[in-house]
This record gives structure tokens, sequence and C-alpha cells, in this order.
């Protein structure tokens, strides 16, 4: 096991001896980590906190610490981190809230940039990419294949739909469609579908083609949300269907 000797690491932690734990990192008596994870120097994980194999994390970043809401009173809430992220300099991830679930989760093979901060209760799926200074306010979710640009700051309780693009600067407060490309530029609008993220993620022309369709319909047809949701049914395909259950359960209302 490499553990530095200016490291903390309290009794009761669980390291395996794949593990590299640098300089200055400090390690709670609750939390345990999976195989082959990195961390580099000045780290701190903390709390009720599971981190999955094959993390690389990064100088400064926090997991685990207490939650910025007041109405936290030190209960035994958690953090759940899965295998093979990149964490980078500074991010911060809190642990849940009893009132949110107990649980701020996020999945694997994600990249978090600097200064990203993953906020109480949040949910991150995987292969996403949170760019520098994305914020996630308490109670977010993002669904899997997400990239969300730098500069972006999440309301608390949306929805960051699967493989959508959110631009930099993006004052997210309405649930972001799935497979959108949403920006601001004046003011918040989805502007059609992510179509080279889709093209990355294997998405074949055909289902391309009938996504195009259905977001035709959404956002540049006369047609109300209701009427284009109608009219949407009759396109074919798991992912127009995933897209109508979306704009169907989504509680903020979502941005077109």
């Amino acid at each position: 096991m490499s553990i530095h000797p200016s490291a903390i690491v309290a009794t009761g932690a669980v390291v395996p001896e794949s593990c590299t734990v640098g300089p200055f990192c400090t390690i709670g008596p609750e939390v345990v980590l999976g195989e082959e994870c990195n961390l580099i120097s000045h780290v701190v994980v903390d709390g009720r906190t599971r981190v999955g194999a094959g993390n690389t994390i990064f100088p400064f970043t926090s997991i685990g610490v207490p939650p910025q809401d007041l109405k936290y009173k030190g209960e035994p809430t958690e953090t759940i981190i899965g295998d093979g992220n990149s964490i980078r300099e500074c991010v911060t991830i809190s642990r849940g809230t009893v009132g949110g679930g107990g649980v701020t989760q996020v999945g694997s093979g994600n990249l978090l940039m600097c200064y990203v901060h993953i906020g109480h209760d949040s949910q991150v799926g995987s292969h996403c990419i949170l760019a520098n200074n994305a914020t996630l306010a308490g109670h977010v979710t993002v669904e899997d294949h997400v990239t969300l640009g730098a500069f972006c700051p999440v309301h608390q309780h949306c929805i960051v739909g699967a493989y959508s693009f959110v631009g930099g600067g993006t004052i997210v407060t309405q649930d972001v469609l799935p497979f959108s490309k949403t920006s601001a530029r004046r003011e918040n609008k989805a502007f059609g579908i992510n179509t080279v993220g889709l093209e990355r993620r294997g998405f074949s022309p055909e289902r391309i083609e009938m996504l195009k369709k259905a977001f035709r319909l959404l956002l540049v047809s006369k047609l109300n949300t209701t009427q284009a949701l109608e009219k949407m049914r009759q396109i074919e395909g798991e992912d127009v269907a995933t897209v109508v259950k979306f704009i169907e359960q989504s509680e903020r209302g979502v941005i077109k």
C-alpha cells in the first residue's frame, strides 16, 4: 500500500493495497475506497462515503463533506461514487440529507473538471462530462451521457436529460430535454438535437432522423406542447418515446 507519511487515514477506513494516497490527504473513519484508486494530494474524503475502483482524484477535492444546507444537523447520510471517474482539482461533492433521500451519488466513467460542485442529494449518471465550474444545487438529477458546459449552474430539483449538451454559461432553471442541444444566447432555448454527440455515441442515422423529426414538431412547428406530443407519439422508436415520457413527467417544465 502506498500511503504518504503526511496523509491521515483514520482507524476504520478501508483502503486496499492497490490504492495510492498522496501527500496531505485525509480519509475519514467511515470511508471505503475501491481497488486502484489514486488520491494525488490534498484530497479530503469524509463521512459515510463509498468510492468505487479505478478513480483518480486530483488535489484539493472534497468528497462526502457535510452538505451546504442549514437544515443538516449531522445525520448519518451517504455519498456513493462509481468506478473509473476522473475528479479534477477543487471538486466538491456533498453528502446527502435526510430530507432529500440521504444519498448523493455519482456513477462511473465521468469527467468532473475543476471546481465542479455536486450538491447534496444530487444524482449524476455515468459517462458524463461536467466542465469547469459547473455547479449542481441540491436534488439535481443528471442522466447518463450528459455534457454540461463551463459555468453552468443547475437549479434545485432540475433534471438534465440523457445525451443532452448544455452550452457554457447556461443557467438551468427547468428540465433539459434528453438528446437536446440547449444553450443561452439571449435566453435559454433548445436548438434541436445533439447530433454530434449522438453520432459519437454510435447512434445510427435512422435513430437521429427520428429524433430530428420529433424535435421539429416540438420546437419549430406552430403546435403547442400538447399538440406536439400527440404527433410525436405516432413516431416509432424508443428514443422519441423517451422524450415524450420525459416531458410528461417533468415537474419544473422543460426548456424549449
